[in-house]
C-alpha cells in the first residue's frame, strides 16, 4: 500500500478551525495514498511552556524541561485524531514514545536513533490513520527528549524513510521555498523545485522553512519532500535528489541569519591541535559551530574565531571556561552584533566569478565583510547584523534572482 506522510506545523494546527482544515487536507490526501500524520504543538504553545519553566528557573533541569515542552504535541495529535474521526476517517493518536522513536540522551537537541515502524504499519493495516507527535522521542532509559526547533520536520521525514512512503509533505504557513525571504525582498521568486544538496545548505544557513536534519534524512534515504501551505491551495516546492537542468541556475537562493554570536580567542599560543582543543568540547555538548577562521601565526600566537547561534552563547562560554584544557590565550572577545548571508547553488561548480561578483556588489553597497566561508556550492559571509537585510537585497539583485 502506498503511504504519504503529512506534517503540519504549529500555525497549521494553531486553532480549532485550523485543525478542521487539516482534517480536510488529510481526507483529500487519502485519495492519493494512505496518510500518516505528524503534528507540532499548537502555535505559541511551546513558547508558553518555556515561559512557565523560566518562571521557576532561568536554567531549568534539562530532563524536566523536555518533559514539559513535549506535552504540546500530544494535545495537537489527539485533537487532529478527533477531527479526523468526526469526518468518518478512522484515526489514532500516538506519542513518539508509543511508536518507539528512540533518540540520544542530549536533551533539547536529541538525535533520532531508531523507530519501530511495525507499530505504524500495523495501525495502517487495521485501517487507522496514525497521528504522531513530532519534535520528541524517548531514550533507552525512558526519558522524554526533544529534537530542537523545527524537530517535527525531522520526525516526519524519519517516519517517511522508515515506512518507505512515496513522499513527505511539509505543510506550513508559506506556499513553498523562495529565492530568499520574501519579507526582506518582496520580488523573491517561489521555486518549483530545488535539489536536496542546495536545500541542505540553505536550511543550514538560516532558511527556516524546513529543519536541516530533516533534509539530511531525506537526502540519505532518498525521500522526496514537498513544502507547501496549509492555508492556500498550491503545488508548493519539491525537494528532489536531483533536478532537471540543475546546473542552469548559478545561484538558487540566498539565506540569511540573525541571532549569531562570534567568539574570538585572541592571542592563542599556536601549537598543534588548537582547533581540536577549542572546538571538540563545544561539539561534545551537541552545539553546532558554523564559520571558523584561524589567522596566520605571528610571533607564535594566532587568533581563532568561530560563530554559533546566539541561543548557545552561555553554554559555549561555560565550555570554553570549564572544559577547554591545554589551550592558553590572551583574551576572549564575544560579539553578538553579527549576521550571516549565504549564496547557494550547485551551478557554482561550473561557473567562475561568483565570489568576485558578490564581493564587488557588497563593496559598492558599503557593506564590510568580517568573515568568509566557502564550499563547493555555498559562500557564507559574516557582516554587521544591521547591514544584513541590505546585503540580502544587494546580492539578490546582483545575481538577478528576481528575473
Amino acid at each position: 500500500m502506498d503511504t504519504l506522510v503529512l506534517k503540519f506545523g504549529g500555525t497549521s494546527v494553531g486553532s480549532t478551525d485550523r485543525i478542521s482544515t487539516v482534517a480536510e487536507i488529510v481526507k483529500d490526501a487519502s485519495k492519493e495514498a494512505f496518510p500518516v500524520v505528524v503534528v507540532s504543538a499548537m502555535s505559541g504553545e511551546t513558547d508558553r511552556l518555556i515561559e512557565l519553566a523560566h518562571l521557576f528557573s532561568s536554567e531549568p533541569d534539562k530532563r524536566e524541561f523536555d518533559a514539559l515542552i513535549s506535552t504540546g504535541e500530544k494535545v495537537s495529535a489527539s485533537l487532529v485524531a478527533i477531527a479526523l474521526n468526526q469526518l468518518g476517517l478512522k484515526a489514532k493518536s500516538f506519542s513518539a514514545a508509543q511508536v518507539g522513536l528512540k533518540t540520544t540522551a542530549q536533551f533539547s537537541r536529541a538525535k533520532i536513533l531508531d523507530l519501530n515502524k511495525e507499530i505504524i504499519i500495523n495501525t495502517i493495516s487495521d485501517g487507522y490513520i496514525p497521528v504522531i507527535t513530532g519534535f520528541q522521542g524517548i531514550t533507552d532509559s525512558g526519558d522524554t527528549t526533544t529534537l530542537g526547533r523545527g524537530g517535527t520536520d525531522t520526525t516526519a521525514v524519519a517516519i517517511a524513510a522508515s515506512i518507505q512512503a512515496m513522499r513527505c509533505d511539509i505543510y506550513t504557513d508559506v506556499d513553498g521555498i523562495y529565492t530568499t525571504d520574501p519579507r526582506i525582498v518582496p520580488e523573491a521568486k517561489k521555486l518549483d523545485s530545488i535539489s536536496m544538496e542546495e536545500m541542505l545548505e540553505l536550511a543550514g544557513q538560516g532558511a527556516k522553512v524546513i529543519q536541516t536534519r530533516a533534509v539530511e534524512f531525506a537526502n540519505k534515504y532518498e525521500v522526496p519532500v514537498r513544502v507547501l501551505s496549509s492555508f492556500e491551495p498550491g503545488s508548493g516546492t519539491m525537494i528532489l535528489k536531483e533536478e532537471e537542468g540543475m546546473e542552469d541556475a548559478i545561484i538558487k537562493g540566498i539565506a540569511s541569519q540573525k541571532d549569531q554570536t562570534k567568539f574570538t580567542l585572541h592571542g592563542v599560543v599556536d601549537t598543534p591541535g588548537i582547533a581540536s582543543g577549542i572546538l571538540s568540547p563545544v561539539s561534545d555538548e551537541g552545539i553546532e559551530v558554523d564559520v571558523i577562521v584561524q589567522n596566520v601565526s605571528v610571533s607564535g600566537k594566532t587568533d581563532f574565531t568561530f560563530t554559533v547561534a546566539t541561543e548557545d552563547r552561555q553554554e559555549v562560554e561555560k565550555v570554553l571556561k570549564d572544559k577547554m584544557t591545554g589551550i592558553s590565550y590572551d583574551e576572549l572577545i564575544v560579539d553578538e552584533s553579527i549576521g550571516k548571508v549565504s549564496l547557494v547553488g550547485v551551478g557554482m561548480r561550473s561557473h567562475a566569478g561568483i565570489a568576485s561578483t558578490a564581493f564587488n556588489a557588497l563593496a559598492d553597497a558599503k557593506i564590510n565583510i568580517q568573515m568568509i566561508s566557502t564550499s563547493e556550492i555555498k559562500i557564507t559571509i559574516v557582516i554587521d547584523v544591521n547591514q544584513l537585510e541590505d546585503a540580502v537585497k544587494t546580492l539578490h539583485k546582483a545575481f538577478n534572482l528576481d528575473k
